[in-house]
């Protein structure tokens, strides 16, 4: 049981989650600050209530040994461990497949700094795609060169990228936000080089100052700590309503296919996180063949709706096969609607902004929905993204409960659509 708080205590403050590029320094006096709360917690529940012994001091002496032993053997280890990984980074037996954006004379100086003093950081370079109208041939014989910026995400996904160094001369800059929308819910780390007017104003943070300065730019929405809490919550809630609804959903199923012909269960391609596909499920609402004049969405008195599939969309039960999703991953409770690849395309022409909505798992509800609701056009599905990003520029575990609770509310009232 010890063992298993210790677990959660390390999960929780994020001491597994991106291992390999951590500073060890850093990680040695977290592992400290760590120690002390969890020594205190472990002591509190399992040795301040034994009657072994009536002395104080000896309570006092034995949770000072237990600290001390405890961060001894766990430092040690870790700096170890973490040293062993350092040394395989620096002789790449460990690497990350690494696209250099940039193609002129800062792209050149960034490149010879990252191979020669930066091998520390792990970073091997498979290819470099050019931002203006030419390309510097300095890459000639050493990087492949894979076109312009305009196939960077299909780059991406082709090499298997993992980090992404954006090098770009200071008047190519206006060509950074096209760039980062590029990128934008793809699993790549990004590295930007700063501008001297930026680091003269302090207007960034700079990481790896003993080497190329490099403005890294966190993908990570949340703490560590709150994405283990928001992933216990989405088993915890989803294996509880499959659970404790099976009855209702045997009810659900039968009258589905007692009211209708076709399959109970209705599957479909929606895009997820880092924009894979992935089956989502829903107990069928609409007749058999409700799409084979072409995609189209759901709309006020939709004939394509069966009567029963009107009182389970106002009710959202049509929706409940999707804590199966939550269960393996594939979703959350909280976080944006996931839409098919053909209306994400039609959304992007007038919000390209919609694949930040990549950056997280999509939910079985969102401040999107429980703000605008079910949208029956793409002009619509762009005014709810203004909620979407909200969310996401603000997510908290307190935030998804505001929304959950919202979410119970409506189904309770069966204000639906």
């Amino acid at each position: 049981m010890i063992g298993a708080i210790w677990l959660l205590i390390y999960s929780f403050s994020g001491f597994y989650v991106n291992v390999l590029q951590k500073s060890r320094v850093k990680e040695c006096f977290l592992l400290l600050f760590v120690a002390v709360i969890g020594v205190v917690i472990i002591f509190f529940f399992f040795y301040i209530d034994n009657h072994w012994t009536n002395s104080t001091h000896t309570i006092y002496n034995l949770l000072f040994l237990y600290f001390g032993l405890h961060a001894t053997i766990s430092i040690m280890a870790k700096m170890v461990v973490m040293s062993i990984s350092k040394y395989q980074i620096r002789h790449k037996t460990i690497y990350y497949n690494s696209l250099l954006i940039g193609s002129n004379q800062t792209a050149q100086d960034v490149y010879s700094d990252l191979e020669t003093k930066n091998r520390y950081l792990g970073l091997k370079f498979l290819a470099y795609i050019h931002v203006g109208s030419e390309k510097f041939d300095f890459f000639e014989g050493k990087l492949k060169h894979l076109g312009g910026i305009e196939n960077l995400d299909k780059i991406i996904r082709r090499c298997k990228i993992e980090q992404v160094v954006i090098a770009i001369e200071p008047s190519e800059h206006q060509k950074i936000a096209e760039i980062l929308t590029k990128l934008e819910g793809l699993n790549v780390k990004i590295s930007i080089i700063p501008d001297m007017y930026q680091m003269l104003i302090g207007s960034v943070s700079i990481s790896h100052v003993l080497g190329v300065p490099l403005i890294e730019i966190k993908q990570e929405l949340l703490p560590a700590w709150q994405n283990t809490i928001k992933r216990v919550m989405d088993i915890f809630v989803s294996l509880s309503v499959l659970v404790l609804g099976f009855p209702i959903f045997i009810i659900t199923a039968l009258i589905t296919k007692l009211t209708s012909e076709g399959p109970i269960i209705y599957q479909q391609t929606r895009v997820g996180k880092h924009a894979k596909p992935f089956k989502i499920y829903k107990f069928r609402s609409m007749y058999v063949g409700a799409e084979n004049h072409g995609y189209a969405l759901s709309k006020h008195n939709d004939p394509r709706i069966t009567p029963w599939g009107k009182l389970m969309r106002k009710t959202r039960l049509d929706e409940f096969p999707q804590f199966y999703n939550v269960l393996i991953g594939n979703m959350s409770l909280v976080g944006p609607r996931p839409e098919r690849q053909h209306f994400i395309n039609k959304i992007i022409e007038i919000a390209p902004h919609y694949t930040h909505l990549h950056k997280v798992k999509p939910g079985i509800t969102s401040l999107g929905q429980v703000k605008f609701g079910y949208a029956e056009n793409v002009i619509e599905m762009v005014q709810r993204l203004e909620y979407d990003i909200i969310y996401i520029e603000n997510m908290s575990i307190l935030m998804d409960i505001k929304i959950l609770i919202h979410t119970v509310l409506t189904v309770l009232s069966a204000k639906g659509k």
